[in-house]
């Protein structure tokens, strides 16, 4: 029978550890001769920062925390303003398909039908900067947020909307954004790089009362980079416009006021919210120091859910990490929320994807009520641990650059810090302590890909599958003979691990049943030159060391088991697979040894 709250149920720390430390020992992540306490070591995980996430909040984490102050209050950690208007984040939608008619026709869709701000990516890499007349037709534009991109020629972009908005004749909704970029453009190599062209943007957003500059920190996240380095970025970035743009002649606030912050919301729901908290608090520390009134210190966030975390195999699995994603922007206190369509690696959307992508947002507004409460997750002893130690890495990553002589003049830095983490993201993927489903696990190498028309120009992303996928599109022509020794509920376990092993890197396994001894395994051996054995450790002591002898002078020349490295080395095979191997590694060996 449940005891009510009000009438005093309650636990202690103590009480937590023996219960959790008993279900480890059970499932054998926990010795049985370790302290309960040592539950906390074996449940914390680190960030690729190496910042903690405890697996349970207690008062002792946040006792000596600063205040978090109230939404719409220095230091807007709990949000920019007071409360949502309609209480809801604003559903921007993604647009980029250069055909100008199935633009202007998907515009119209989107806002019938949840959208209420739009995203387009025009000039080269996306729809005609001259078509963005027609495409805007229909749009009220006080009342929906245009958001322009056109990093190869940002002025021309910049000037089309502000075209289209003097011929429309009324007030531009204040959300709307001329869309310059250079620093962005700068880290990513590619684009107009030259700072200035963000202060004749600003010259021409002034006097229509819009924004001028995105301060875009998916220009580091899709290089592949932690959530302390894109929150440094941003900081560093925007920093170097308040200067610019002060320098030319601005107010600090209008020039503070000029800015809006692009930021990427991952899968990682906690690690999410927190980032989008300790960015609004770090700003806001920018921001008085730059001398910026208070009330303007709150920082404008438009949040993206991540590319890199998208696959390109098994792409319906990207509506579940879009969907987390975009709960964690949401509660993470986003003033806007672009949720990508699942198809994005793939080409451009199609009607279906879209409708998804921006169902989504309107499924957690509208029925999950997830924005009805404002910073639903102010008061979790996690989430404001995280939002503090995120803000302190990131002001002392921010602090670096400022040393460094300003994010222009660290962009070698930034480049070679990004490098850092990726490959310690690549290990952990490799070793899938990070899976990835549809991919490094549960692959299907028989799933037929939706096709899509390509982009005009592919975002350039690192995506964290890559490596994977790679393998996945270069498919091998030669299986792998699973050599399964016992009756099935002896060797299912390691036949299933090990042939979804292989597929994640593209090798298809061709498996020989319940098999008795030696002589069965070779009557079903198809002479494959690679050979899996997959059965228990007592048929490995048994006939292991017979049967490798057996394969090889049948035609194997490579023969692999699916366990320890110590019971490869003691039936005389090649190599083994187990837990935690570097599977990137394996596969390619494996593969290899195929050809």
């Amino acid at each position: 029978m449940a005891v009510p709250l009000a009438e005093g149920l309650s636990s202690t720390r103590e009480a937590w550890e023996k219960a959790t430390a008993a279900v480890l020992r059970k499932t054998r992540r926990l010795a049985e001769d370790t302290s309960d306490t040592d539950v906390w070591d074996v449940l914390t995980t680190r960030t690729l920062d190496g910042i903690a996430v405890t697996p349970l909040g207690t008062p002792e984490l946040t006792a000596d925390l600063p205040s978090a102050g109230l939404p719409g209050q220095s230091p807007f950690t709990r949000g920019a303003t007071a409360a949502r208007e309609n209480r809801a984040w604003d559903v921007r939608g993604w647009f980029t398909d250069p055909d100008a008619e199935r633009t202007a026709a998907d515009v119209v869709t989107d806002l019938e039908n949840g959208v209420n701000s739009l995203w387009l990516t025009v000039g080269d890499d996306g729809v005609p900067t001259a078509s963005l007349a027609t495409v805007l037709e229909p749009v009220f534009v006080d009342l929906a947020p245009v958001v322009v991109q056109d990093p190869h020629d940002p002025l021309a972009a910049a000037q089309a909307l502000a075209a289209v908005l003097d011929d429309k004749a009324v007030q531009a909704h204040g959300g709307t954004n001329l869309g310059a970029d250079p620093i962005g453009n700068a880290l990513r190599g590619r684009g107009q790089t030259d700072p200035a062209v963000a202060v004749e943007v600003a010259r021409l957003a002034a006097p229509l009362g819009v924004r001028a500059i995105v301060v875009d920190g998916t220009a580091v996240h899709d290089a592949g980079a932690s959530d302390v380095q894109e929150l440094a970025y941003l900081l560093a970035a925007g920093a170097a416009y308040l200067r610019l743009l002060v320098d030319a002649g601005f107010s600090v606030d209008e020039a503070a006021g000029l800015l809006e912050f692009r930021i990427a919301a991952t899968d990682e729901q906690l690690p999410t919210i927190a980032k989008l908290r300790a960015a609004r608090r770090t700003w806001a520390r920018v921001a008085e120091l730059s001398g910026v009134a208070e009330e303007a210190r709150g920082q404008l966030q438009h949040a993206v859910t991540s590319r890199p975390m998208m696959t390109t195999f098994d792409p319906y699995v990207n509506m579940l990490r879009t969907t987390v994603a975009a709960f964690a922007a949401g509660v993470g206190g986003a003033a806007s929320v672009t949720v990508l369509p699942f198809d994005e690696p793939l080409g451009l959307p199609e009607a279906f994807s879209r409708r998804i992508a921006r169902n989504t947002s309107s499924l957690l507004i509208s029925e999950s009520h997830v924005a009805t409460v404002t910073d639903p997750a102010g008061g979790s002893h996690v989430v404001e641990q995280l939002t503090d130690d995120l803000a302190r890495a990131a002001w002392a990553a921010f602090g670096a650059l400022e040393e460094a002589g300003g994010v222009l003049d660290a962009l070698d830095d930034i480049r070679a810090g990004i490098e850092r983490t990726v490959s310690e993201r690549s290990l952990e993927i490799a070793t899938r302590q990070r899976p990835l489903t549809g991919v490094s696990e549960f692959p299907n190498l028989e799933e037929e890909l939706p096709e899509r028309r390509p982009y005009a120009s592919a975002p350039v992303v690192h995506r964290y599958a890559h490596e994977y996928e790679q393998m996945r599109h270069d498919r091998a022509e030669t299986p792998v003979f699973l050599a399964t020794m016992g009756p099935i509920a002896a060797h299912t376990a390691r036949a299933t691990f090990a042939a979804n092993l292989f597929a994640a890197g593209g090798v298809d396994t061709v498996v020989a049943g319940a098999t008795a001894g030696v002589d069965e395994v070779l009557a079903a051996y198809d002479g494959s030159p690679v050979v899996c054995l997959a059965g228990p450790d007592t048929a490995y002591a048994e006939w292991g060391a017979d049967l490798v002898p057996a394969l090889r002078e049948a035609g194997a020349r490579h023969v692999i088991v699916a366990g320890k490295e110590k019971v490869a080395t003691e039936i005389g095979a090649d190599d083994s697979a187990a837990m935690g191997l570097d599977a990137l590694a394996f596969l390619r060996r494996t593969r290899e040894e195929l050809v």
